[in-house]
């Protein structure tokens, strides 16, 4: 059975924007999914959501997949980052997805500010893909490249979809799961 992790952002909350939708859809398909409550999510900080999504995924292996939205891309990154040598997860979908500072919320900047090891990223990802909107007023499109480029990511551009959460109408989003199951090996 595949495990899938969904990581909310900024502000967030497992019962807020489509996790719950997300949540139930995997769970029909018969996956394991775990929404973790990230810590202090008004005012995140890396080193308290990197060891929590340590304990939340527990052991990494090949059928375990790791969604994010937002600020939840860059944490997971950073988890994949972290990984021992040996160890491996199935893939990573990240959406609204960044790996920079944004400028307009410096208070962020733990999560982005530090040097990437790009390398360590793609070793311990089997599948990386970042889905953003090209009218995203929070994550500019151009930083949805820079992941693509610097991590080997596939990118998913979305048309008016702005932040891809609840305030600009996304509770369901059938792309993500598309996305997600294409990961998983679901034939089309």
């Amino acid at each position: 059975m595949k495990r899938v992790i969904i990581v909310h952002g900024y502000t967030g909350h497992p019962g807020k924007n489509w996790f719950p939708w997300l949540k139930a859809k995997l769970e029909e398909l018969g996956h394991e999914v775990l929404v973790p409550a990230m810590p202090s999510p008004d005012k995140p900080l890396l080193s308290e959501w990197l060891p929590h999504l340590h304990e939340a995924v527990s052991a990494p292996d090949k059928d375990t997949y790791l969604v994010g939205h937002s600020l939840g891309c860059p944490t997971i990154l950073r988890y994949i980052e972290s990984l021992d040598v040996d160890e491996k997860i199935g893939g990573a979908l990240l959406v609204a997805g960044f790996a920079e500072p944004l400028p307009h919320l410096p208070q962020l900047d733990s999560f982005t500010s530090d040097e990437w090891n790009d390398q360590a990223v793609v070793s311990h990802a089997n599948n990386i893909t970042i889905l953003n909107s090209r009218d995203d007023k929070a994550v500019p499109f151009f930083n949805a490249e820079h992941v693509r480029d610097r991590f080997k990511a596939k990118l998913v551009a979305i048309d008016s979809a702005g932040h891809i959460n609840e305030k600009s109408g996304h509770t369901q989003v059938p792309f993500v799961l598309n996305e997600l199951k294409d990961m998983l090996g679901y034939q089309s």
